[in-house]
């Protein structure tokens, strides 16, 4: 029987048109996420575990001051820089979560840190941040996460007097020993009330993995994702229902929108490999890569089925 194993990436995903986006940003963009595609595939190639290939995908991201997740995390309205960040293994249903964290450079390997070292599942604010400095993880002063875009972007969400929603970055995979794997990891909201957390770190909201059924990671309105609990609902309504991975993704992105509002976009992934990118917006960065098959890379709604006619876009 042959073996297969697949990474899926999100770099977040927005409502915005080509004119926003010059040719140099959307080929940063891309570039960032093949960069951080590779870096979770290499791992699953050789054997590696898929917990293990979400963290180095995510890292990736989290280096990188495009995608809102460590180095150029989004401003509070205090221009402070808080991250959440939550990672789960399919295989023991173990998770790791942490929130509202300032100096971390790599929130998502604190995550995981967690899940293995600590008996318990979330930590948050300095009581997480000192056990990432017991555990001897990379600590990094304010400035290290603050970028010229990220603090005009505060200032003008100021000026309206609003929090503006912004990407997270995730990832799902499974390995060549059958194991599912989710990670998410974001910076929040411009202008969000210091303390605030959103669905990221929270398990069965923004995050989720059971080997049995799928690996969801979420992005978008952190609100109604949470009231929603849509990574789970993705796993319920596969479990309960028998739906397929395609059939659950556009079922649990539409359940209970006349109560909660907000956009619902996430990325999943099924024991067999299937993979979902399911998202309101006009685009989301998202990349997947199975075995040996040409990587598929894209922002835009109409670029679903490039490179990877098996790749799902649910609508």
């Amino acid at each position: 029987m042959e073996k297969k194993w697949v990474i899926a990436i999100h770099g977040g995903a927005e409502n915005q048109s080509r004119e926003d986006l010059s040719e140099s940003k959307q080929a940063a963009y891309e570039q960032g996420l093949e960069n951080a595609l590779m870096a979770g595939w290499h791992i699953l190639k050789e054997g590696g575990s898929a917990i293990d290939a979400v963290e180095a995908a995510v890292r990736s991201m989290e280096n990188n001051p495009l995608f809102n997740a460590g180095k150029g995390g989004s401003l509070s309205e205090d221009e402070s820089n808080e991250f959440d960040a939550a990672i789960m293994d399919g295989k023991t249903m173990q998770a790791g979560a942490v929130a509202g964290v300032k100096h971390v450079k790599h929130p998502i390997t604190l995550a995981k840190t967690i899940m293995q070292q600590s008996k318990h599942v979330l930590l948050c604010a300095t009581g997480a941040e000192e056990f990432a400095k017991s555990q001897g993880l990379e600590m990094k002063p304010d400035g290290y996460f603050k970028t010229e875009e990220k603090e005009k972007a505060l200032k003008e969400a100021q000026k309206e007097e609003e929090t503006k929603g912004n990407d997270t970055v995730g990832a799902v995979a499974l390995d060549m020993h059958g194991n599912l794997a989710a990670a998410t990891s974001t910076g929040g909201l411009v202008n969000q009330h210091p303390g605030r957390v959103g669905d990221s770190p929270i398990i069965g909201a923004g995050t989720y993995a059971n080997n049995e059924v799928c690996a969801v990671s979420c992005t978008g309105d952190g609100e109604g994702i949470l009231r929603a609990n849509v990574a789970h609902e993705v796993y319920a309504l596969m479990k309960y229902k028998g739906l397929s991975l395609k059939e659950a993704s556009s079922q649990a992105m539409s359940i209970y929108k006349d109560r909660i509002e907000g956009d619902r976009n996430f990325i999943a992934l099924d024991p067999e490999g299937n993979v979902e990118f399911s998202f309101e917006t006009s685009l989301m960065f998202r990349a997947c890569k199975r075995q040996d098959d040409p990587a598929y890379i894209a922002m835009w709604r109409e670029e679903s089925t490039i490179n990877d006619p098996e790749v799902q876009l649910s609508k």
